[in-house]
């Protein structure tokens, strides 16, 4: 789904349109493990610090090795996911990924490329961090959140 009349999302709300805007951002935002479970004022908040970016086929979101601190969360589209260049999963709507670069904007771990024009919800780290001084209950969801993709990463290496 595009940009046009039809689309759930555009990156620049008119006024009139913001309290929808932000409310279409909070409930893509709920739908992420790492945000459940945290008050609806926080999550308002959060969705107010975010941006809405799209991607044309193709197109690096992210590259494997360089430096960001931006997290995504797919609203339309899709995206593969390549280590090494060699693809290793699929991101459909719902899916996110750059949870680590919001505590370490460190290098990436993987390289995202939109596999169709692809519209994401994204946050930045700063932002990000700012609002876990404030909610220590975000800050536990995003240890759990981290420690079990970590867990996961750990047992797809390991053979029974």
């Amino acid at each position: 789904m595009g940009l046009g009349p039809g689309s759930l999302w555009s990156p620049a709300p008119r006024r009139s349109g913001m309290a929808e805007e932000i409310a279409r951002r909070e409930k893509a935002l709920a739908s992420v493990p790492l945000f459940a479970g945290i008050p609806k004022r926080h999550l308002r908040s959060i969705a107010k610090l975010t941006a809405v970016p799209s991607f044309e086929p193709d197109a690096a979101i992210v590259k494997e090795g360089s430096t960001g601190s931006l997290f995504f969360v797919i609203l339309e589209g899709g995206a593969n996911v390549l280590r090494g260049g060699k693809v290793i999963g699929r991101l459909r709507p719902g899916d996110y990924f750059g949870e680590i670069s919001l505590l370490d904007p460190g290098p990436r771990t993987a390289t995202v490329i939109a596999t169709e024009r692809t519209i994401c919800l994204n946050l930045a780290g700063a932002d990000f961090r700012d609002v876990l001084l404030q909610e220590p209950k975000l800050a536990l969801n995003v240890m759990r959140s981290l420690a079990r993709r970590v867990r996961d990463s750990q047992s797809s290496k390991i053979s029974a």
